[in-house]
């Protein structure tokens, strides 16, 4: 029996730039087995796809509330996808 997987698109806004977020998150969702990217935008926020069990996608969410050390996160907006996501976590060029 399969687990269930979902898939969101996480935009975390803030101090999020040159403060190690995209490293610090590929090592949160590494940790919690997902798959997905992290990218910086050209606005000054962070994107996040991340896909896996609920409960562990979750975990991410709450986790970019707080973000690393040197980040200051004012606002998570989190919204559904059915992005196919490849194997893995990864961070990706910023666009």
């Amino acid at each position: 029996m399969s687990q269930e997987r979902i898939a969101r698109r996480i935009r975390v806004e803030g101090r999020v730039q040159g403060v190690f977020f995209r490293a610090w998150t590929v090592k949160q969702a590494s940790e919690l087995g997902l798959d997905g990217w992290v990218r910086n935008r050209q606005d000054g926020s962070v994107e996040v796809l991340a896909a896996g069990p609920p409960d562990r996608v979750e975990r991410l969410i709450a986790c970019c509330h707080q973000g690393p050390p040197a980040a200051r996160v004012d606002q998570v907006r989190v919204e559904e996808t059915m992005g196919v996501v490849a194997a893995g976590f990864c961070q990706k060029p910023t666009v």
